[in-house]
């Protein structure tokens, strides 16, 4: 038995939608191949899917933009009047702005005639150039409060480092006093005692008493 015929309309269920585009993609792909593999064709093929998927082929013999020329001459249709109409548009529109721009700028910083401007038209523009100092002013109080405060921790991790430098100085000068004073005693005690051994004395006599003879008695001094 042969297929049945398939009715042509839109599958509703959206797995099943999804499952017959990705076949038959690849089925359409594989046609566009062989056509140009066996009959040397130019085939230039573009799909998207529902979800603006972008499948495309170009056959090796050809380019995009060829096969879009050669539509435009077949066909005697111009693909992009529309597309450079609307560049034109968007250009004539972005010139206009920036012309504006300028213009606004020039009357704030005083390089624009302000002569042609209504009343209505310079309180807007003192209002817009007040708002501007005030912003200008506020951001100019947040640097400088800025910059104070960094060079406040600035001066007190110096001071803080002057008064550590310091401490270990004095700390310093306190031990050597210290060990001045001990070397110093040290050796004022040494020099006591050895003064003390070689001044010591003592009396031993070198000759008799001569009492009976009414003189009197001499005696060594000799070192001990």
């Amino acid at each position: 038995m042969g297929r049945g015929k398939i009715e042509i309309k839109r599958i509703e269920n959206p797995t099943n939608r999804q499952v017959t585009y990705s076949k038959r993609r690849a089925g359409i792909l594989k046609k566009a191949k062989e056509l140009n593999v066996l009959c040397d064709a130019q085939v230039a093929l573009i799909m998207f899917s529902t979800t603006d998927k972008l499948t495309d082929f170009v056959s090796p013999n050809t380019t995009m933009k060829k096969t879009f020329d050669m539509y435009q001459q077949a066909s005697g249709t111009n693909l992009w009047n529309s597309h450079y109409e609307k560049m034109q548009e968007a250009l004539k529109k972005q010139k206009e702005t920036n012309r504006k721009l300028r213009k606004e700028i020039g009357q704030r910083v005083g390089a624009e005639d302000l002569s042609d401007l209504s009343f209505e038209e310079l309180c807007g523009l003192e209002q817009h150039l007040e708002s501007s100092v005030k912003i200008v002013a506020q951001r100019k109080f947040t640097q400088i409060t800025t910059q104070t405060e960094t060079s406040k921790k600035k001066i007190k991790s110096l001071e803080e480092m002057h008064n550590n430098l310091l401490h270990e100085y004095e700390e310093r000068l306190v031990e050597e006093y210290a060990l001045a004073d001990h070397e110093g005693l040290s050796a004022l005690e040494m020099a006591a005692n050895g003064a003390s051994h070689i001044f010591a004395f003592r009396l031993q006599p070198s000759q008799p008493n001569l009492h009976g003879d009414g003189g009197c008695g001499f005696e060594d001094l000799r070192l001990g």
